[in-house]
């Protein structure tokens, strides 16, 4: 192994003869600004422990690790009065000599553990080198993830055993740990990590690294130096899944991987999938089986496309709706197919992950760790986009939406909190929409239909070009235009209301026949036609009625728990991995969300996810989002006599009764009016017909 034997004798890998030692020396670390005065001869890092500066080290001081990098500043700070000069530490040894020609330094650098103080110094300890850096997220209004994971690797040198001083070899790893590490408590090991620590041991030379959990238990064991640990975050939606591999010391997400998830076969919507279970006995054994190969999967996946070997593997978060986390965990969700929506336990679950059946995908001794559940049908995931997105913490009012086959709304501020569920189903992903697909390279996602001719012009996913671009069918020569994924789908939808072909009510206006080849007859109803060629791409009257049902679904959740704390919304998110292509003001033409300002409405991307990354990355994380849960109050739209109300009117589009006043500052929307048929018919008069028939 690499640098297994990169612990070099060194007494003090010091040369003193020509370098002025005075008796004592002050220091200050910047950014912390923290100060105090030391002997002379006292490392840098040695100095940062006493004062609980965050720089960090997981090789104990040796010079193998390369994590306690620092900077001296130079100059005259009156404000800390200190003269800072070169000279003042020590000169670069042969252990840092080694570790910049072997692993590369930057010019300036010195590793803190090997740079002894001999005079005032000022001290910068670069963000990389803080043991609680900070993950800054690309959105500015959503706070950092401080890397707090739940565990962390530590360097030891362990004494060989010896007949006059009997004791075992863990008891030996135990006494290191706490004399070279100052850690006590350490639970005893499990059985993988007795049966391979005798044989790392001595292939390490007694030099190991120990990966310990922050519960004092010990994980895994390698020989010599290791500084290699990784976690997964993953998100277990109803209809798709998807890993993060994480490095756990600096944040950084090596690996994004996803699939469908394989229960949609057993059902499409969560409801279909718990009625199978009461049908099939043993399907909620079938249904596990499938989630955790696929799973299984995943995380090999993600492994082979980073380079990490499964043993490098640690801990994993997971987070899913109610349903998903049950049948994850072999729990049987029949409990949750009806009033009053009893979930099994809405604490952590804390397993081993070999108990998800996951032995070889992951490191021996890893855990799995789910967050909690809200309640009823508000899952992990949820709790997991809370995390990700504060709303708790905000003043405005917020309605966050994590939009997917099953919809959690969650709205409110730092003052009260609401959560609901609502089955849109699988439409706006995609799913029952005749041409519709998962978002994948030739499907459509931006549509754009001109009010005069009707003709449409659209973007694929993985090309850059418009459809009315000459050089559109080249760029598209490799993947084709194969489907609409669920962006498209909105999109088109609005865009047709905006051009008339559509009314408020949803009904494909056949009259335009007359003015477009587009819009054509398909049995009793209308259809538009998108796109022509192999395959025929069609919006039909079925699929219109498809998004309207999963939109009226979404809105009305929301409108419900906007009615409860009687304050409309300041600020809009839409979350999932869906959201996140979703531009909103077409979200918003169509009715998805409530009326607010379209600055104010973002799309954020899988927050789950985040929620979930974060969780894996700072252990702390957890007990917060464990304590805001239990604030959140849980409104069942199921029971909410105000529900129906609210779904009815929100068949229309954007709305039947709510005048979206902010959407109509952005956007000039079509005045209502009435479809007819192609022989210049109302639409009402053909639906009467029809019953006389």
């Amino acid at each position: 192994m690499a640098d297994q034997d990169t612990a070099p004798a060194n007494d003090d890998g010091l040369d003193t003869a020509t370098e002025p030692v005075a008796a004592e020396a002050k220091v200050v670390f910047t950014p912390s600004g923290k100060r105090g005065a030391f002997a002379a001869g006292t490392t840098v890092l040695e100095a940062a422990r006493a004062l609980g500066v965050d720089l960090d080290s997981v090789c104990g001081g040796r010079g193998i690790c390369g994590r306690c990098q620092c900077k001296l500043s130079e100059g005259d700070f009156s404000k800390f009065g200190v003269k800072s000069k070169t000279d003042h530490l020590s000169g670069v040894n042969a252990v840092e000599e080694r570790y910049k020609s072997k692993r590369g330094m930057k010019d300036g650098r010195r590793l803190g553990c090997q740079s002894k103080l001999l005079g005032d110094v000022v001290i910068d300890v670069p963000e990389e080198s803080q043991v609680h850096k900070q993950v800054v997220r690309k959105r500015a209004e959503v706070r950092n993830i401080e890397i707090d994971p739940a565990v962390r690797l530590y360097y030891v040198e362990v004494a060989e055993p010896d007949m006059h001083h009997p004791s075992g070899d863990l008891e030996r790893v135990m006494t290191a740990l706490n004399e070279q590490w100052d850690i006590t408590g350490l639970e005893r090991a499990d059985l993988p990590v007795l049966q391979s620590l005798q044989k790392a041991l001595r292939e390490g030379e007694w030099k190991i690294t120990v990966a310990v959990r922050w519960d004092k238990k010990i994980v895994h064991i390698w020989p010599g130096f290791h500084d290699k640990a990784f976690g997964a975050a993953v998100d277990i939606g109803s209809t798709t899944m998807s890993v993060h591999l994480t490095d756990l010391q600096n944040g950084e997400v090596v690996a994004s991987v996803g699939a469908m998830n394989p229960q949609i076969r057993f059902g499409e919507d969560l409801m279909s999938r718990v009625s199978y279970v009461m049908m099939n006995p043993g399907g909620d054994q079938e249904m596990t089986q499938v989630v955790r190969e696929t799973l299984g999967y995943l995380l090999s996946q993600a492994g082979l496309e980073a380079s990490v070997d499964v043993t490098d593997i640690l801990e994993i978060v997971l987070v899913g709706n109610p349903i998903m986390h049950h049948l994850m965990l072999g729990i049987d969700p029949t409990e949750l197919g009806w009033a009053p929506f009893a979930l099994a336990t809405n604490q952590p679950v804390r397993i081993r992950a070999s108990e998800l059946g996951l032995e070889g995908k992951t490191n021996p001794g890893a855990r799995a760790y789910f967050l909690p559940c809200v309640a009823g049908h508000v899952g992990a995931d949820a709790a997991a986009v809370v995390l990700s997105e504060g709303p708790q913490y905000r003043d405005e009012m917020t309605l966050v939406v994590d939009v997917g086959t099953n919809a959690e709304i969650v709205y409110g501020n730092k003052e009260r909190l609401l959560a609901c569920s609502s089955p849109t189903g699988p439409a706006l992903e995609g799913a029952q929409i005749s041409s519709g697909q998962r978002a994948a390279p030739g499907a459509i996602e931006r549509v754009r239909i001109d009010k005069e001719t009707l003709e449409p012009r659209f973007r694929v996913i993985g090309g850059d070009l418009w459809s009315d671009n000459e050089a559109f069918p080249e760029t598209v020569k490799r993947t084709g235009v194969t489907g609409i994924c669920g962006s498209g789908i909105i999109e088109v939808m609005a865009e047709l209301y905006l051009a008339g072909v559509i009314t408020r009510d949803g009904i494909i206006d056949g009259s335009l026949a007359a003015k477009t080849d587009r819009i054509v007859p398909e049995g009793r109803t209308f259809s538009y036609v998108l796109h022509r060629g192999e395959p025929e791409i069609r919006v039909t009257q079925a699929d219109v009625r498809a998004i309207q049902l999963a939109k009226a679904a979404l809105y009305a959740g929301a409108q419900l728990l906007i009615d409860k704390i009687g304050k409309p919304p300041e600020r809009v998110v839409l979350a999932g991995a869906f959201g996140s292509h979703i531009d909103t003001k077409y979200a918003m033409i169509l009715g998805l969300i409530p009326d607010c300002p379209l600055d104010m409405v973002a799309s954020v991307g899988n927050a789950a996810g985040t929620g979930a990354r974060i969780a894996l990355l700072n252990v702390k994380s957890r007990d917060e989002i464990r304590e805001v849960i239990t604030r959140i109050e849980k409104i069942e739209t199921a029971v909410e006599p105000r529900f129906q109300e609210h779904f009815v009117d929100a068949m229309a589009i954007p709305n039947k009764t709510a005048p979206f006043p902010n959407l109509r500052k952005e956007v000039e929307l079509p005045e209502p009016k009435q479809a007819t048929d192609g022989d210049g018919g109302d639409d009402s008069r053909r639906r009467r017909r029809r019953r006389a028939q």
